[in-house]
């Protein structure tokens, strides 16, 4: 199916459902797609505290373009107050598992908690990413995010196909492309990527083993490819 097919079906099959945007070209061509099947779609998205100026902006310009219900979610002060005063303001230089402790507190619980009440969300996630995401199911539920689906349209979809539709829809984009960079997270986390580099190697690039990711895409996409999958309690089934 297409991904405008894909996304069709979701908000068809289910009552209430969260896209969760990084407002990377992914995000913006998804909500391009959903804005025209759905008066408002339902817009979740984290703002970690470390994000550049740049991802302020690119939300702005979507914000101004499209009739998104916008909900931007943060991490706990609390828990933040507490990471610094234990291992300073960027420990995420020491190790990989202080990194992913830090990505945890500002982007993996903060969605957890956002996403209880919806019956599924969409991510940009596509499998020519590769990595852990070579595998991503296009439909599945989501054991990190108590059994309700987790859908990915753009799954099937190559990079070049990502652009050639911003291009072609002349979509508003995130700045720092223009600058060379290639995967846009947290900003002393990422970097501008160089020529013959992975799309992901500017992403905590510090980091020479382990698994690159913030945590926010685990267990989830482990799910088997193809075919239905089981209903996930609160969705009206699969499609």
């Amino acid at each position: 199916m297409t991904p405008q097919r894909i996304l069709r079906e979701a908000y068809r099959a289910h009552p209430r459902v969260a896209l969760v945007a990084s407002f990377q070209v992914e995000s913006v061509v998804l909500i391009d797609m959903a804005s025209e099947i759905v008066p408002a779609p339902e817009v979740l998205t984290i703002d970690t505290g470390r994000l550049p100026q740049e991802t302020h902006d690119a939300i702005d310009a979507v914000r101004e373009r499209y009739p998104i219900r916008l909900r931007v979610l943060a991490p706990d002060p609390g828990d933040l107050a507490q990471l610094a005063a234990e291992h300073g303001a960027n420990p995420f230089h020491r190790s990989v598992e202080l990194r992913q402790h830090c990505c945890d507190l500002r982007k993996t619980r903060p969605l957890t908690q956002a996403l209880r009440g919806f019956d599924a969300w969409i991510t940009g996630l596509r499998r020519d990413q590769g990595g852990t995401r070579t595998h991503t199911p296009i439909s599945a539920p989501d054991p990190a995010h108590g059994g309700i689906f987790k859908i990915a349209p753009l799954a099937e979809w190559t990079r070049d196909q990502v652009w050639a539709y911003a291009r072609e829809r002349d979509l508003p984009l995130h700045p720092l492309y223009a600058r060379g960079y290639t995967s846009i997270g947290c900003a002393p986390c990422t970097r501008a990527t160089r020529p013959g580099e992975d799309e992901r190697a500017g992403r905590w690039w510090w980091e020479q083993d382990g698994v690159k990711e913030c945590g926010l895409h685990g267990a989830g996409d482990s799910s088997p490819l193809g075919g239905e999958v089981p209903p996930a309690g609160r969705g009206r089934g699969t499609w």
